[in-house]
């Protein structure tokens, strides 16, 4: 890896080099390198881009990490990664990508991930995604999650892209079962002219299935952003989204609620709030001996938190 390609692992991962134990990081458009564990197998796909990792079950403790990295202009990818994560397990997956432009073709990266998490198992999935370069072509990142939980299965999804991405379609999908909890935390900030869109639907289809769904952006300058959730209540469950945003400069974002319940105890909540910073806000920090803008950047940390 050049320097670039370290800069955009450290940032998407925290990672300074290859990990140890299980991953895959694939580089412009290549599988890079693999490594399968005793726990943990990861095998290329042989009709189309991508791996499918299988998670033996009782599997504790563990980790696998899929960074994908892109530094040449004007490439453009569309991955498909499966995760097979057995009964009784309880593992980290950690995945984002990073993508460096410094000409003025666009580039893409769209990953399509689909989560099988069997019986009893638990899974925490961190991805990070992030764009550098000061070329006049595109960041485009479009991943698309698909999740199917199984009776008592137990997901919490972790996203957030802060920097360099120009345009982003966002979509999650998830079906639960009886029993299964998925929790998602989306953070979010756009500047400039970027356009972000963000897609959930949920299917709670088993009873005492629960989701809770949070989503904290941060809009500056000229950019958009778009949030949709939608959450089908098909059982005796329960379901909590939240949008809450901060909007500055000519900024705009849109919060497009629906919540269905198609049961008479389906518990179903949608919450949404757009803003400014309060003026409070700025003055008790400014009275700390910080600028405005020092301030304003000291309010975005703490909600992107």
């Amino acid at each position: 890896m050049d320097a670039i390609q370290k800069d955009l692992l450290e940032k998407i991962a925290g990672l300074h080099e290859v990990p140890q134990g299980a991953y895959s990081l694939r580089i412009n458009g290549s599988l890079h390198g693999k490594n399968s564990s005793e726990n943990i197998e990861i095998v290329k796909k042989e009709d189309k881009p991508g791996i499918d990792i299988y998670i033996k079950p009782g599997t504790k403790n563990e980790s696998v990490h899929i960074p994908v990295l892109l530094s040449s202009t004007g490439l453009k990818e569309l991955v498909y990664n499966d995760f097979h994560i057995g009964e009784d397990c309880d593992v980290t997956i950690v995945a984002g990508c990073g993508i460096h432009n410094g000409g003025n073709d666009d580039s893409e990266h769209s990953g399509i991930h689909s989560f099988f998490v069997e019986k009893n198992a638990k899974l925490k999935y961190v991805e990070k995604h992030y764009g550098s370069g000061e070329g006049s072509g595109k960041r485009i990142m479009n991943p698309t999650t698909v999740i199917e939980l199984g009776e008592n299965a137990y997901m919490e999804m972790d996203t957030a892209q802060i920097k360099g991405v120009d345009d982003t379609i966002r979509n999650t999908k998830a079906t639960l079962a009886a029993g299964a909890t998925l929790k998602v935390g989306e953070k979010l900030m756009t500047h400039g002219t970027q356009y972000a869109e963000t897609r959930f639907e949920v299917d709670l289809n088993g009873e005492n299935s629960g989701v809770h769904v949070v989503s904290r952006s941060v809009a500056k300058e000229n950019s958009k952003q778009l949030f949709v959730s939608k959450v089908n209540g098909n059982s005796a469950c329960s379901g909590h989204t939240e949008c809450d945003a901060i909007i500055m400069d000519n900024a705009s974002v849109s919060a497009v609620p629906e919540i269905m319940a198609n049961h008479t105890d389906a518990q179903l909540i949608h919450e949404a709030a757009i803003g400014k910073i309060a003026g409070e806000q700025l003055i008790k920090l400014m009275t700390l001996g910080l600028t405005e803008k020092e301030a304003e950047e000291q309010i975005i940390n703490g909600f992107l938190v």
